[in-house]
C-alpha cells in the first residue's frame, strides 16, 4: 500500500483510509459489532492505516467500535476523530464551545481506547464560535500534554 504524509504533522497514511462513519450511522441499520470490528482489522491487515471517525457517528458508538478494533495494533495506525455538536448529535445543532472540545477529547480518549488522538478536529465549522477559539482550545490541550495533532 502506498503511503502518505500528512501536512507536517510527521505522520504517514496509507494511500486509502477507512471512514467507518457507515459501521454505526447514516446508512441504514449499524453493522453488527462484531462484524464491525472484524471488517476495522481486516482493512488494517490489508494495509490501511488510516481511520476516521467521530463522536456523531452513533454518537460515539462508532469510536468505540474503532477503539475495540484498533487497541491491538494501536501503534501501527492513525486516528482521526472529530467533535463539534450538541451532545455529538448532528441533529441538535452545531456546538464548538472550548469547554465541549474539552469534554470531547477527555471522553474520546477512553472511548478509543488509547492516550491519544492523532487527528483531532472541528466536524463543522460553528458560526457562533470564533476559530481562534477552537484552535487556542485544541493548542491549551496539546500544551497540556495531549498527544493531538491538529489538522
Amino acid at each position: 500500500m502506498q503511503t502518505r504524509m500528512l501536512g507536517r504533522s510527521g505522520l504517514e497514511v496509507s494511500a486509502l483510509g477507512l471512514g467507518c462513519m457507515g459501521l454505526s450511522f447514516g446508512y441504514g441499520p449499524a453493522t453488527d459489532r462484531t462484524d464491525a470490528v472484524r471488517f476495522i482489522r481486516t482493512a488494517h491487515e490489508r494495509g490501511v492505516t488510516a481511520f476516521d471517525t467521530a463522536e456523531a457517528h452513533g454518537p460515539g458508538i462508532n469510536e468505540e467500535v474503532v477503539g475495540e478494533a484498533l487497541e491491538p495494533v494501536r501503534d501501527e495506525v492513525v486516528i482521526a476523530t472529530k467533535f463539534g455538536f450538541v451532545n455529538g448529535v448532528p441533529a441538535q445543532g452545531l456546538y464548538s464551545r472550548p469547554e465541549r472540545i474539552r469534554q470531547v477529547a477527555d471522553e474520546d480518549v477512553q472511548k478509543l481506547r488509547t492516550g491519544r488522538m492523532d487527528l483531532f478536529y472541528r466536524h463543522r465549522v460553528d458560526p457562533n464560535v470564533p476559530m481562534e477559539y477552537v484552535a487556542g482550545t485544541v493548542k491549551d490541550l496539546i500544551d497540556a500534554g495531549a498527544e493531538l495533532n491538529p489538522a
